[in-house]
């Protein structure tokens, strides 16, 4: 043990026994093993990942930019003159990586923890003192999107900046019905808990901060994980073992649903969606909320999972409502998802259409699934997405039905293999999907089955959660011109994950790309579909062109294959006839101005500190919401309703109890109808090409 060290050792025991707490600047350095890992982690990137960054002062520059935004987001801890301080290591990150240097990352975030901690300090002695008097009648607000905010100067500024922190705060939990004492009271607790997870801080919670900044630079889906939190990994991907079936993210002080796993629990509820803010935790049918705003990702997932059968209620604050005052309850029974529950499934759609019923097969693909572990074992009865299709379409022809469409919304993706084997379902052979790795060389994946399940109309329907294996499969059916891809821009995750074990810990890295046959990449971009419906997805928020260093859009060569005959002719006539449908349609016209409203509620991110005022602009939200939503009633021949909670209880449920969604089964109704439009237009053009040849 060096001299410093065994220095820092003594300082630490006589604290101790002192009961003293040590400043930050002295808490935490890095375990030797970190340098080492740097290093591994540095070299497996430069060897293995897709996306090929020189380590030189660009780099650092970002890195430095990347880590203060990982540690202050809001630019609420440090002052300018700590960011002036910093600036020393503009150019010099890269040459501390390269001999596995880490005194820089460790000096800023000991900074961070020092002043982390005064504002705690500050946050905790304002809440005890009765004194403290807060006015919620003064015209004043505050900017709770601060990211680009220039960074304050002085401790005054400090100050009144956590002022109206704390002031927002108690006037949200005054509006979510609660006490000012009993506001006060869940800050308290809220702050204490804070201070006492800083003060908890591991040398390995900065390496893993400061490394995850630096894989963020190569691209978002990479991540370095301890030995310690390698079980993250399965965290992260989704809790949906005995959770609630939820991909989560932090934002800023907030956990963030980022979506949905099929037939998980918080789907099955229809009371959850992406961009909901989850704000506490309670166990069982009675438990006390815990408030888990500004803990650790991986502490709310362990209050969130738990043992199958048992109950958990999550306080939310729903994607679409009026301010962060808004608070909704939802309770939830945790299970494993099973496979089966996320399988494929079909219906049939009866639409009317000159006097005449025409039927519409649907078939809905949550994710593309295979039972691997059945299919290792030889059993011929293995469950997998085109396997299931398969049997579906049978039964679907057994109802005559004129056209098909594949619902992939809020599909994530899954097996590339299923997704390409999907395809050949609905083409007798050809190329499906390009790989390319990061030495440049690209592999085809193709169907060589000249067997066709389905050689009628169809229709993809996506939205902007089909990602990865689902923008394979709608940019095939595209390609190829073999049907119809409507709906909205696709996530744009083209990018495939692997991991690589390091000798402390583990690295998932993006190793290859997916490029579509006609070569464009589906990263970024997404798919675009042929005809646009309405979304509440905002795609400067969702989506992978929302997320930080995301790889850019490109292409490579195309290969060759054989197309269908060609649809562009139709698609004027049939967006003209759908625009021209839902022009007075009630579901379109509310989703609509309810994508206006949104988007014009969004222009400005102050939120006001008066508690007359914010209480009017909650409740002139409210209004306009159920006002439209009673407009949509009265113009479908339906009851209007007397206020939002009765509207939940209005709504129909499917089989499993959930509620359906009307705007999902407006846009599901719509894409029937434009792929009957399809069918009567074809018809028309292969009659009038029949009497040219003749």
């Amino acid at each position: 043990m060096s001299i410093r060290a065994r220095l820092l050792a003594f300082v630490v025991s006589v604290c101790t026994l002192l009961s003293v707490s040590l400043p930050a600047q002295a808490r935490l350095e890095a375990d030797p093993i970190y340098h080492q890992t740097l290093l591994d982690v540095i070299s497996t990137l430069q060897s293995g990942h897709y996306n090929q960054i020189a380590l030189d002062d660009a780099l650092s520059s970002s890195l430095l930019d990347r880590y203060l935004e990982r540690l202050d987001p809001t630019r609420s801890f440090f002052y300018a003159a700590d960011i002036r301080e910093f600036e020393a290591y503009r150019t010099t990150l890269d040459d501390q990586i390269r001999a596995g240097d880490l005194s820089a990352a460790y000096a800023i975030y000991n900074r961070f923890e020092e002043r982390n901690l005064e504002r705690l300090d500050y946050v905790i002695n304002r809440l005890e003192d009765d004194s403290v008097v807060y006015d919620f009648t003064v015209d004043e607000s505050i900017d709770l999107e601060r990211e680009n905010a220039p960074w304050l100067e002085t401790e005054a500024e400090m100050e009144d900046h956590w002022r109206k922190r704390v002031k927002n705060a108690l006037l949200s939990l005054k509006l979510a019905d609660k006490s000012l004492d009993d506001a006060r009271e869940v800050l308290l607790k809220r702050y204490r808990s804070q201070k006492q997870r800083a003060e908890q801080a591991k040398s390995e919670d900065v390496f893993q901060t400061y490394v995850n900044a630096l894989t963020a630079e190569f691209d978002p889906h990479t991540q370095y994980f301890s030995p310690v939190n390698a079980e993250s990994f399965q965290i992260n991907m989704s809790l949906s073992l005995e959770g609630i079936g939820a991909v989560l993210q932090s934002q800023d002080e907030m956990t963030k649903i980022v979506s949905l796993v099929p037939a998980g629990p918080a789907e099955k509820s229809g009371q959850l969606k992406p961009a909901d803010l989850i704000v506490g935790v309670a166990q069982g049918e009675d438990g006390e909320f815990e408030d888990i705003v500004g803990w650790r990702l991986d502490d709310v997932v362990q209050l969130i999972r738990g043992p199958k059968d048992t109950v958990v209620r999550l306080q939310i604050i729903p994607a679409d409502a009026p301010d962060q005052t808004v608070r909704k309850t939802v309770r939830l029974v945790r299970s494993k998802v099973k496979l089966e529950e996320q399988a494929a499934k079909s219906r049939v759609l009866e639409l009317e259409r000159n006097g005449r019923s025409h039927k519409v097969g649907v078939i809905t693909i949550p994710a593309f699934y295979i039972d691997f572990a059945a299919l290792q074992k030889g059993d011929p009865n293995y469950k997998s997405t085109t396997r299931d299709v398969r049997k579906l379409i049978d039964e679907l022809k057994q109802e005559q039905i004129e056209g098909l469409i594949i619902d992939l919304r809020d599909n994530g993706g899954g097996s590339l293999r299923e997704a390409n084997e999907l395809v050949g379902l609905f083409i007798s052979r050809g190329p499906t999907v390009q790989i390319r790795d990061p030495d440049g060389r690209v592999d085809i994946l193709g169907d060589f089955d000249p067997d066709v399940a389905w050689n009628g109309p169809l229709t993809v329907l996506v939205n902007r959660l089909s990602a990865s294996a689902s923008e394979i499969f709608a940019g095939a059916i595209q390609d190829y011109e073999r049907g119809l891809v409507v709906g909205n821009r696709t996530f744009g995750k083209g990018t495939v994950q692997v991991v690589q074990p390091i000798d402390h810990g583990q690295l998932k890295m993006t190793h290859s790309k997916f490029y579509r046959i006609s070569g464009d990449s589906t990263q970024h971009k997404g798919v675009v579909p042929d005809i646009e419906l309405p979304s509440l997805y905002d795609e400067n928020e969702i989506g992978e062109s929302a997320l930080d260093a995301a790889l850019p859009w490109d292409q490579v060569r195309p290969v060759r294959y054989g197309r269908f005959p060609s649809l562009d002719s139709l698609i004027p006539e049939l967006i003209a006839r759908h625009e021209q449908r839902t022009r007075n349609d009630p579901d379109f016209r509310f989703m609509e101005a309810q994508i206006s409203h949104l988007r014009e509620r969004k222009r400005s991110s102050r939120v006001p500190l008066n508690e007359a005022q914010l209480k009017r602009e909650r409740d002139e939200a409210e209004s306009w919401l159920l006002e439209q939503e009673n407009a949509r009633r009265r113009a479908k021949g339906l009851e209007p309703v007397e206020s939002l909670a009765q509207l939940d209880d209005s709504l129909p449920r499917d089989a499993q109890g959930r509620a359906i969604d009307p705007d999902a089964e407006a846009i599901l109704h719509e894409s029937g109808a434009i792929l009957l439009d399809m069918i009567s237009l074809a018809g028309r053009q292969a009659t009038a090409q029949s009497r040219l040849t003749h």
